[in-house]
């Protein structure tokens, strides 16, 4: 069994010739034994023939492995600018990339908030500067922002971040003319998070009634409940069709919301739906022995609902797989409910738990490959990632089927040092990350320096 130690180290940064010999290449619905060829930033050649060797300057041995695509997370917060005690684009995007994931989309809370463009190209100089992993940022709405939001250049910029819900500061977008406005000139994606306020506070103050300071963990998936997702849901839909508005509605929880949702390719959708991982691996039994570890919004909830969006991934009713990455220090999370924070930390594991389902037969690994690789690429339309394909960027992941790894605190790469994880033992490794044909990260060490990117979008 695996449990690495991690360490970092710096290494000479050089033009490079790879091949990834005898390898089980996972790749658009395919699986076969083939060789890849790396030339540079670029995969040069796939091929089910072994090429000649002499000419390479490293050659990886895939021998009991698959190759896949890196991961693209299309949902994120690293805590930069701002809120760097609880994470920071270095060591966020360092633990993503020990965790297979290649390229992320970041979120706008943070301080200051994202929300002028300005703003936004702050975030982006930081990342030029201090990412390990390939990067874009939403800009957020608020209720006086429009003619910021109009400005975003869709081509650069992975979207524009809604919280229809509560959320930090004046993010919240509750004013309907605003809103309106939102989706009915974005300029590009609008991605959501929905949760309707008003059913969240009556549902809060039910609870504030009966149980005092003493609300449990327990209560969080009633307090933001089934009810409360839907509404919100519910009303962006409407929305995007009465604007025709390329709407991605985030972290789906429950069971009746998949009914807002048609099945189908994801590059058909005009309205399209995201599930994270701790909604497809928890449930609500889990709060008695995680408690507020597990508290996210939107909550965790019932294992009807659980399985439900196993299905629905299933049946292309939901179309990406993400993360919600969001750090928070374990002082900030073990409080009494009031004052605990929403959100955990998931990027460094979030492939091998999603590889796990399908050791349980919950996803077939072509699945897995789909929802986390291809369709994010689909979706935002992202330039050359997200396949294994000749012509585009060497961001490619070596996976060990076969070998044991335990999340312990001494691996745990987050700046918060914890993780929901800790204890788990996963029957997956990630080996080898490449990021732009370079070797990033290998058997537990995180390579070089930040190689990251900012993402193109062909749209």
């Amino acid at each position: 069994m695996v449990n690495y130690v991690f360490q970092f180290i710096s290494l000479i940064t050089f033009d490079m010739k790879t091949l990834i010999k005898s390898t089980t290449i996972v790749n658009e619905g395919q699986e076969y034994i083939g060789h890849i060829i790396i030339n540079n930033d670029k995969i040069e050649q796939i091929s089910t023939s072994l090429p000649e060797i002499q000419s390479y300057d490293q050659i990886i041995d895939g021998t009991g492995k698959i190759a896949m695509p890196g991961v693209i997370d299309d949902q994120v917060h690293f805590r930069e600018p701002g809120l760097t005690h609880k994470g920071e684009i270095t060591t966020e995007s360092k633990a993503a990339l020990a965790g297979g994931i290649t390229s992320y989309m970041e979120m706008p809370n943070v301080n200051p908030q994202t929300t002028t463009q300005d703003a936004l190209k702050d975030k982006f100089e930081l990342a030029s500067k201090k990412s390990y992993a390939n990067y874009s940022f939403y800009i957020g709405a608020t209720n006086d922002n429009l003619e910021e939001l109009k400005k975003t250049n869709p081509k650069t910029t992975c979207g524009i971040k809604v919280f229809m819900g509560a959320s930090t500061g004046n993010m919240l977008v509750d004013n309907e003319k605003t809103l309106e406005g939102i989706f009915a000139e974005a300029p590009c994606l609008v991605a959501t998070h929905c949760e309707d306020e008003a059913t969240i506070k009556n549902n809060l103050n039910k609870y504030e009634q009966e149980f005092g300071d003493n609300i449990l963990p327990e209560h969080h998936p009633l307090i933001r409940s089934a009810e409360a997702c839907y509404k919100s849901s519910s009303k962006a839909v409407e929305l995007a069709l009465k604007y025709n508005t390329k709407l991605h509605v985030l972290h789906l929880s429950t069971a009746k919301e998949l009914e807002l949702f048609n099945s189908g390719d994801v590059s058909d959708k005009k309205i399209t739906a995201e599930v994270c991982v701790h909604h497809l691996w928890f449930n609500n039994d889990d709060y008695k022995t995680l408690g507020h570890r597990i508290k996210w919004n939107p909550a965790v909830k019932t294992n009807q609902d659980r399985n439900a969006l196993i299905d629905g991934l299933n049946n292309d009713l939901l179309d990406v797989v993400a993360t919600d990455h969001a750090p928070h220090l374990l002082s900030e999370k073990l409080n009494a409910y009031g004052n605990s924070a929403s959100g955990g930390p998931l990027v460094q594991h979030s492939l091998m738990a999603m590889l796990e389902l399908f050791k349980k037969d919950k996803l077939t690994l072509n699945q897995v490959v789909r929802k986390m690789c291809h369709a994010p690429a689909d979706l935002y339309k992202v330039d050359k990632r997200g396949y294994l394909r000749e012509g585009y960027y060497a961001d490619i992941v070596l996976v060990d089927l076969n070998e044991e790894y335990k999340v312990t605190e001494n691996n745990i790469l987050y700046k918060c040092k914890w993780s929901p994880f800790e204890g788990t033992t996963f029957n997956s490794t990630i080996s080898h990350t490449f990021l732009n044909g370079k070797l990033v990260f290998e058997n537990g060490i995180v390579l070089g320096e930040p190689n990251g990117r900012s993402l193109v979008f062909n749209r």
